[in-house]
């Protein structure tokens, strides 16, 4: 083993431990840096290699901020990807940047929740209550939002393509700069009035309605 190869083994060791063997987030359709995208690679074959069996799946990271979205980050929140949470009192929590993807999240109280930057993607959120929730820059995509309760909700920024939000309540939700299918955005703009108690912006000019 060269001298090289040395290096780079240890440095993803290293990576592994100081992890915990938390999910590596990697944000979608974004540059990231190269050498820890590596690592991670490395770090996988070590374990098979070693018989500790394969890394969980990588999960999506949604983090805003200049500088965050062009390297690896790793998750510190709790884990509720493909859990049942349907039901369950998330009130006023702290949660951004939590994933929740392929959840079910049916009837569950996420009023008032920092939601900033989490993963929801393929989840289940029928008739859930986000109201005033903090879902910026989150990932939502592929997910049901049919019957939920956003007004209030800040939803700058989210990536919603494929989403369902039938029967959705929106007044006073906060849409700017959101990736809604075309559809949805009809069919919310049908329902939106009201101003972000926040930002002040109109939801109906958040949704760029005409």
């Amino acid at each position: 083993m060269t001298q090289r190869e040395v290096v780079v083994r240890k440095e993803a060791v290293e990576a592994a431990t100081l992890t915990g063997w938390r999910w590596l987030a990697v944000r979608p359709a974004l540059a990231v840096n190269t050498r820890l995208a590596a690592l991670a690679v490395l770090v996988a074959a070590l374990l098979l290699g070693a018989g500790l069996g394969p890394l969980p799946a990588l999960a999506l990271d949604t983090s805003a901020g200049v500088g965050l979205q062009e390297r690896a980050l790793f998750q510190d929140r709790v884990d509720y990807t493909l859990t049942n949470q349907s039901g369950v009192d998330f009130s006023g929590q702290q949660l951004a940047n939590t994933s929740f993807a392929g959840a079910l999240g049916r009837d569950a109280d996420f009023s008032g929740a920092d939601l900033h930057g989490s993963i929801l993607t393929q989840g289940v959120f029928s008739r859930s209550d986000f109201r005033g929730a903090d879902l910026s820059d989150a990932l939502m995509d592929r997910a049901d939002f049919s019957e939920t309760d956003l007004r209030g909700a800040l939803l700058r920024g989210v990536i919603a393509a494929g989403s369902s939000f039938s029967g959705a309540q929106v007044e006073n939700a906060d849409f700017t700069d959101a990736l809604l299918d075309r559809a949805d955005q009809r069919a919310l703009c049908q329902r939106a009035s009201g101003t972000h108690p926040l930002t002040g912006i109109s939801t109906r000019a958040s949704l760029e309605c005409g």
